[in-house]
């Protein structure tokens, strides 16, 4: 089988494609041919050592895949072969052949593409867990998408509007914000151009956010929760800016506002059922064309190096795959 596989960690030139042996099913395992496999801005880290997990090397980058089942392990009776399948493991997606334990499998509905539901587990199932299971987002709120025009965001403000809440994108150029409009979201802020605190009270008429939704961290965190209003939770996703914001608890207090972590991947391992009933809504709602999956580029496997490269760049809309 072909496979990616980063053998040092300096970033995309760390990474070849060569064959290797085929995997063999474990029990409770299925193989899984590998059609395509969605990249995520944690590759660009995992590949550099500096994710929060740092799996030893060669390693194959990509958490998410999309396939067909092609074999399964003596008893292994949830999953068939020939079954079309996507899910999510960590690290280890970007090869031609994927041995998984079944529960990470998830069923994918026919009408949607493979190079689609590669994208589907981490964007869309950080943003379900995110906004509707640790944000306690309700119909009529007012969510503020920091990052939105990257993957993650525009998963959130899809998922956000299907939810029901009014949506306020928040990114750095008028065109990723287009892009958000696209998607749905209600009103938008350019950040590098307006003071946020100020542009989120103004589109609230002084009332504040009810849930902010910060893929990025940095610098316009405190921002943020400073335009929380009264009884707001403010998700903490991520840190697509590379630096972890200090965040004055006094805020909390006047606000009486919640900071909520979501760590969606281990999640997925606490309440695997959990899991699997936000990703078959997920599926679901794709099949039924209530969301849009965006795919900024599809590339094959020999070119991941120029795919983390995008990512790397900050100039990607939506999510990259790799085909085999």
């Amino acid at each position: 089988m072909k496979a990616a596989l980063c053998k040092s960690l300096d970033g995309p030139a760390g990474i070849t494609v060569e064959n290797l042996p085929d995997p063999v099913a474990a029990p409770g395992e299925a193989i899984v041919r590998v059609e395509a496999a969605a990249l995520n801005f944690l590759d660009t880290l995992i590949t550099r050592g500096k994710y929060q997990y740092k799996p030893e090397l060669p390693f194959s980058p990509s958490a998410e895949f999309a396939g067909i089942v092609d074999s399964v392990a003596p008893g292994v009776t949830d999953v068939r072969p020939g079954q079309r399948v996507f899910g999510y493991v960590g690290y280890g997606a970007a090869r031609e052949m994927l041995a998984v334990a079944t529960e990470r499998l998830i069923p994918l509905p026919d009408g949607v593409s493979t190079e689609v539901g590669a994208t589907l587990t981490v964007t869309y199932g950080t943003a379900i867990h995110g906004l509707r299971d640790r944000g306690r987002l309700q119909a009529g709120e007012t969510v503020a998408v920091l990052g939105a025009s990257g993957g993650a965001g525009l998963a959130a403000v899809e998922v956000a509007k299907l939810l029901g809440a009014r949506v306020i994108a928040v990114a750095s150029s008028p065109e990723k914000l287009e892009v958000c409009k696209q998607r749905g979201a209600d009103l938008t802020i350019d950040y590098s151009q307006s003071d946020l605190k100020t542009a989120l009270r103004e589109l609230t008429d002084g009332r504040g956010v009810d849930v902010v939704y910060d893929c990025v961290g940095g610098e316009h965190a405190e921002p943020a929760v400073r335009a929380m209003a009264w009884g707001g939770r403010f998700l903490v996703v991520g840190f697509a800016a590379g630096q972890i914001p200090k965040i004055p608890l006094n805020l909390l207090l006047l606000k009486s506002c919640d900071l909520v972590g979501v760590f969606w991947g281990e999640s997925t391992r606490r309440d695997p059922a959990g899991h699997r009933r936000n990703m078959v809504d997920i599926a679901r709602w794709v099949a039924e064309k209530k969301l849009a999956p965006h795919i900024h580029r599809s590339m094959p496997v020999e070119q991941i190096g120029d795919a983390i490269r995008l990512l790397d760049a900050r100039t990607v809309t939506g999510k990259v795959v790799v085909t085999f």
